[in-house]
């Protein structure tokens, strides 16, 4: 056997190298905001503001829960569950 540099297993020598960052995904956005003020705006164009938590489905619940529509607060909630939805 020779000490001759191989092909990867894959076939493949135009794999990215190791050392190349990846872009964080929108789970690390997310994490990164636990415990701080947010706005939520859903597809409606309502927003929710509070305070996030977040679970392992990247749902997130607010505490703390103010309803916008239209720029005008409409309601008050205590807590909220926004169901994620990819």
């Amino acid at each position: 056997m020779s000490d001759a540099a191989q092909s990867p297993p894959n076939g493949n020598d135009n794999a990215p190298a190791a050392e190349e960052q990846q872009l964080p995904g929108p789970g690390a956005f997310l994490k990164g905001v636990v415990g701080q003020p947010v706005v939520v705006r859903l597809n409606s164009g309502v927003d929710y503001r509070g305070t996030s938590c977040l679970d392992g489905y990247m749902n997130i619940a607010l505490e703390q829960t103010e309803e916008y529509v239209n720029g005008q607060k409409t309601n008050e909630y205590g807590d909220a569950f926004v169901r994620g939805n990819n």
